[in-house]
């Protein structure tokens, strides 16, 4: 018989990590794809679990795990977690911040460069045989040198494209809830949300979801951004009032949009966003690199294994249940 704490992955994970939860756990595993129902039996008698974020954990699953001391997340985000419930419950939730930051960095950016030169558009114009047909080019893009990026949300990720973009010649503006910046963030020019929308060139989101923040772009701070202005998302879905958006696009209202997340993940196959000519869709792929993946399963680990033997998690999203 074991005194080993008792641990449920529910998301793939190397061997070698795999080995580490060994030696200090008795495991068992559950499959992506089973129903909540298994589920919420399998967590009645385990002590951590390792979850992907697209499983909800809320009143009723924590509930069900009555024993659970921590749920390890092998993502940044962690809104479908009630992180309200788990600190109810005793439970330490935690994230995977810092590992990723370049990664959703590249996209945000490449996704900016992609608006402001009208790559896709291009692209499509030889994919089509337009090029071969010697038909019209697409309008031509436009410099991003000079122009102002407004970020949204000044945290790792929001910093990390501020330096890379003064890097390359753009203006750039912060707005975030906490009026100080960390210590280490680059020198950036303060707006206030409304003043930061009207003045900047691109906008970019990078802020946490919460109750506060949703649907914090809607037809308000739409109406406030330049007709040449473009918007990307690159955090979460739901920051953005998609209907709103969708309007907004339909009339050029602005110039255009890049988004990695939407409102509902998967969309709906015949969403009207797909059918507009001045948007750009990824499939939630910010953190889609072999490296970054990896180096989040990684992190997830170490904060599994951490809680379970006493010792204090690198990335805790509420602490204050470790004591």
């Amino acid at each position: 018989m074991t005194n080993k704490p008792k641990v449920l992955i529910h998301v793939p994970i190397e061997d070698d990590l795999m080995e580490q939860i060994r030696e200090v756990a008795e495991v068992d595993q559950l499959i992506i794809a089973a129903p909540r129902s298994e589920l919420l039996v399998a967590v009645k008698d385990v002590d951590g679990i390792l979850l992907t974020p697209r499983v909800r954990a809320d009143t009723e699953f924590f509930d069900a795990a009555s024993k659970l001391k921590v749920l390890s997340t092998t993502s940044v985000g962690y809104d479908p977690f009630d992180i309200p419930a788990a600190t109810k419950h005793g439970v330490a939730v935690c994230h995977t911040p810092g590992v990723l930051t370049a990664a959703v960095a590249n996209l945000t950016i490449a996704s900016i460069f992609s608006l402001a030169l009208r790559l896709f558009e291009y692209e499509s114009y030889v994919q089509s045989g337009g090029w071969a047909r010697r038909e019209q080019t697409p309008p031509l893009g436009t410099d991003i040198q000079g122009k102002i990026l407004g970020v949204i949300g000044f945290g790792r990720i929001g910093q990390e494209v501020t330096r890379r973009m003064q890097a390359l010649g753009m203006r750039t503006l912060w707005y975030d809830v906490l009026d100080a910046p960390h210590p280490s963030a680059p020198e950036s020019d303060y707006r206030p949300l409304n003043d930061l929308l009207a003045e900047a060139d691109f906008v970019s989101l990078h802020t946490n979801l919460d109750a506060s923040s949703r649907h914090m772009i809607g037809d308000a701070e739409l109406n406030l951004m330049k007709p040449t202005a473009y918007l990307v998302n690159t955090a979460r879905g739901p920051l953005i009032d998609q209907v709103a958006l969708t309007k907004a696009l339909q009339s050029n209202q602005i110039a255009g949009a890049a988004l990695d997340v939407l409102e509902e993940e998967p969309p709906a196959e015949d969403d009207p966003i797909f059918t507009l000519p001045n948007i750009i869709c990824f499939p939630h792929i910010g953190t889609a690199t072999e490296e970054t993946r990896r180096a989040m399963r990684e992190l997830a680990v170490q904060n599994l294994i951490a809680v379970i033997t006493g010792e204090k998690p690198p990335a805790p999203v509420n602490p204050e249940v470790l004591g």
